[in-house]
């Protein structure tokens, strides 16, 4: 075998350091981040990869078969609303928060004078996924409530902020977001969560139910509401902090929970009633429930009727964040079918040596690839935004103009969710296929793998829902404009002689999508949405695939031809339609290249060339 990572040396995707295995996210991270930044991040991403690898891994099998459990009443009928946590869940949970997970993004960790971009986030809370996508759900909305109250608190709510990114586990509080109502779903003007000032105790009173709450017992819950008089839709919700802790005693800390005998009294909680947990598919790690508010003190964050605005700048986050865990569940479920496929032996041969196999393998390796290539663009430009406006900035470090950075990210980021949502699901039914039997057995992890990810397409809106608001983003902020330069650019910079041919079947098909995009325009809304869902798979294949060459001309230029092929068989899946299925074509990239793209085997420029008369 040619020089890469041997995978039969390895009997499962445990008790290994994901980071170390996984060179498609250390290349992506390596790109997005500043020079020192990745420097400094490097041992703490190698140290959160072996113990996701490790400990937190184990625990989520555990978890799996015993999550948590909800206990409403207490023996005298009390509402008590206590959630009760496995050890193993709890000490995931620790290790993750206190590896700086969310705080580093926030504020300055040791060694730095500035925080991390939110790169860093993401690619942690990739790395978590690779273990235990559930548990991704609650660090995610942590990220995004401290990211709604440091954009838009007026300095009253800092003591929840600071407990929100707090590195040190006992000054820590989780967030939650109860967005959903019954009548509403994915309509969420149609919330009918009412909101009352109470003058005598100095807060909001919230009256109504949230019908599926993650994170159900989050010491830090933003909810929408709307006020008395306030207009009927979007325009007239307002967001409110819902503590879970009684908020005259200050922020009821997970080290303030945990100091009480016992389960807290419920003098020291807050006025809801937690109804149920769902009896769900998978994601077993994060009690998701359902929440009656009943004049329940809550506070109000930034400006009333402004909640709509703050929940798409949370969204933002939070779709990226799904992204990240879409991709590291694609991460995991490659990487237990690469050892699979290693050490199972059929026929006197190990089956990664069949070549239907390593069709597979490889197809999967570049699937992965593009997920986590197109998603870790849009967190740079997430980062870059973000960035220049805590420095009241109107331009990012790498010069560009932040309107059209935002302008940009409206597009990219529904696309992510969309799309990597439908992969991960895929690859891990696939990847369960490859198991044989024992892919369908709960012992297993592809099991896992599976029902964990079948919820990534619904959370955070579905793709019917996202692919309308890939229209929005077109309509209202004319996003088709910095996408077409994004793309022109990248095509451009695509320069070396092994990608000319690559690099001609995009522009084709980037001259067709443009006439797609005309034709949008001009048949009316009703056509427009029909073919909505289409349109953000084909915005997606052609931004990918000009994003994966101008990797590959990185690539080529340090002497590494494995993206450049990449590149190649994303376009060729992607973008063409060839004669007879493909069967007369004669391409063997698969066999031919298996090691590289499989592997990660180094892989001379001159290859590429050889490969493409092997072709002909």
């Amino acid at each position: 075998m040619s020089e890469g990572i041997d995978y039969g040396q390895l009997e499962k995707g445990r008790h290994v350091n994901y980071w170390e295995l996984d060179r498609t996210i250390q290349r992506e991270l390596r790109r997005v981040y500043a020079a020192d930044e990745f420097e400094w991040a490097v041992p703490r991403l190698e140290s959160f990869g072996e113990i996701v690898g490790h400990t937190i891994a184990d625990n989520a099998d555990y978890v799996d078969d015993h999550g948590p459990e909800l206990e409403p009443y207490d023996a005298y009928g009390q509402v008590q609303n206590v959630v009760r946590y496995p050890a193993e869940l709890l000490e995931s949970e620790r290790l993750v928060y206190e590896a700086g997970t969310v705080s580093d993004s926030f504020r300055a960790p040791p060694g730095r004078d500035e925080p991390m971009p939110l790169s860093h986030y993401l690619g942690m809370l990739y790395l978590l996924s690779y273990a235990d996508g559930g548990l991704a759900c609650p660090v995610a909305m942590t990220a995004g409530a401290a990211l709604v109250l440091e954009k838009f608190d007026d300095g009253s709510l800092e003591p929840y902020y600071d407990a929100l990114v707090s590195r040190e586990h006992d000054d820590l509080i989780e967030g939650a977001m109860f967005l959903t109502e019954k009548q509403g779903g994915s309509d969420v003007g149609a919330n009918e969560t009412r909101a009352a000032y109470d003058e005598s105790a100095g807060c909001w009173r919230l009256t109504g139910e949230k019908w599926f709450c993650s994170n159900i017992d989050a010491e830090g819950t933003l909810a929408l509401a709307r006020t008395e008089d306030a207009p009927a839709g979007t325009a007239g919700l307002s967001m409110f902090l819902v503590p879970h802790g009684d908020p005259d005693d200050g922020v009821l800390t997970k080290g303030r929970r945990a100091a009480f005998s016992g389960t807290p009294p419920g003098d020291a909680l807050n006025d809801q009633f937690y109804r149920r947990l769902k009896d769900k598919l998978g994601t077993i790690s994060v009690p998701t429930g359902e929440v009656e508010f009943e004049e329940t003190p809550a506070f109000l964050v930034g400006e009333a009727e402004s909640g709509f605005k703050q929940m798409a700048e949370m969204l933002n986050l939070e779709r990226l964040s799904n992204a990240a865990a879409s991709c590291g569940i694609i991460g995991r479920a490659l990487l237990e079918s690469k050892i699979h496929a290693a050490d199972r032996e059929a026929f006197g041969r190990t089956i990664d040596a069949f070549p239907l196999m390593r069709a597979d393998l490889v197809d999967m390796a570049v699937d992965h690839e593009a997920a986590t290539a197109f998603t870790f663009e849009a967190s740079r430009l997430l980062s870059e935004r973000e960035r220049a406006e805590r420095n009241g900035e109107n331009r990012t470090s790498a010069g560009e103009d932040v309107e059209n950075v935002y302008r940009l990210l409206r597009l990219l980021i529904p696309i992510a969710k969309l799309r990597t949502g439908r992969m991960a699901v895929d690859t891990a039914s696939y990847a369960m296929e490859i198991q044989g039997g024992n892919g369908y057995v709960n012992e297993f992890v592809t099991h896992r793998l599976l029902r964990d990810a079948q919820v990534l397409p619904i959370w955070e809106g579905t793709e019917n829902v996202l692919s309308l608001d890939v229209l929005r983003a077109l309509e209202r902020e004319a996003s088709h404009e910095p996408y077409v330069e994004a793309v022109q650019a990248r095509l451009e910079a695509a320069a070396h002689p092994a990608l000319a041919e690559p690099v001609e079947a995009v522009e084709a098909e980037f001259a067709d999508l443009s006439a797609a995009l005309a034709t949008l325009a001009s048949e009316g809304e009703a056509y427009a949405q029909l073919s909505a869902k289409r349109l953000a798979h084909y915005l997606f294949d052609v931004f990918t695939a000009a994003l994966l060459l101008e990797e590959a001309q990185a690539g080529l230029e340090n002497g590494d031809a494995r993206t450049a092929l990449v590149a190649r068989r994303f376009v060729d899946r992607q973008l063409r339609t060839p004669e007879a299925r493909g069967i007369t074509t004669g391409d063997r990239l698969p066999l031919e290249a298996f090691d590289a793209i499989v592997r990660y085997a180094p892989l001379e420029p001159e290859a590429v060339t050889e490969l493409e008369l092997a072709d002909d």
